[in-house]
């Protein structure tokens, strides 16, 4: 488990499925998470039973998915995930979505976001991680840039949604820079513990890597 001041992140657990099955049946979560990627949502209770099996059995030197509690109510509020592990590189992929529309804009995403990316880089030796969003959400730019993401590309018009054209928005984070950013901001929150054993894959690989789009 994975302690911030206002969230945790704990290992996925079968009963995460019902807020998940609620989070992907919401408009608002599918359009600001995935773009409206009919991959992420709208989902039946089937079809993501079969998934979240697989996800409970991911390596987690691999993947992993962990979900996002508040500390003060114990609710599960959204889900962060890490895929694409590569050793020899160095590199890895991150991703985030808030699914309770009532903790939006208030700064949970961007913690558990900042939590997970302090405890990979704890953990692997990586040199960078990756993420992207889609132009129309704001909010995931803004957050992924307080967290020290640089913007190094957009794919554009790469996104559709509802018949109009978004571009593709990529960032990365570097090692040195994360460590920077530590060492000029000792207040930080930082990664406590280690998670449980994370024996899930993230929602991601059904997603295509565009869950990634709704912290903050």
């Amino acid at each position: 488990m994975i302690e911030g001041r206002a969230v945790r992140l704990r290992a996925l657990r079968a009963e995460d499925a019902e807020h998940h099955l609620r989070w992907r049946n919401d408009p608002e979560v599918v359009r600001l998470a995935a773009a409206g990627d009919p991959r992420f949502g709208p989902t039946t209770a089937e079809a993501l039973a079969d998934r979240f099996g697989r996800m409970l059995r991911i390596d987690p030197r691999e993947a992993g998915v962990l979900t996002v509690e508040e500390k003060a109510g114990g609710r599960p509020i959204g889900m962060v995930d890490y895929r694409g592990v590569d050793p020899y590189e160095g590199v890895a992929e991150v991703g985030i979505f808030i699914g309770e529309q009532d903790y939006w804009s208030h700064g949970y995403g961007t913690e558990a976001l900042g939590l997970l990316v302090d405890h990979l880089f704890g953990m692997f030796p990586l040199h960078r991680l990756e993420l992207d969003t889609w132009s129309g959400n704001t909010r995931a730019a803004r957050a992924f840039a307080r967290l020290g993401f640089q913007e190094e590309g957009r794919r554009r018009d790469a996104v559709l949604l509802a018949g109009a054209r978004y571009d593709r928005l990529l960032f990365g984070l570097l090692r040195r820079e994360w460590e920077a950013r530590r060492r000029s901001a000792p207040g930080a929150p930082e990664a406590t513990g280690a998670t449980a054993t994370v024996g899930q894959s993230s929602g991601a690989p059904d997603a295509q890597g565009q869950l990634l789009s709704e912290p903050t």
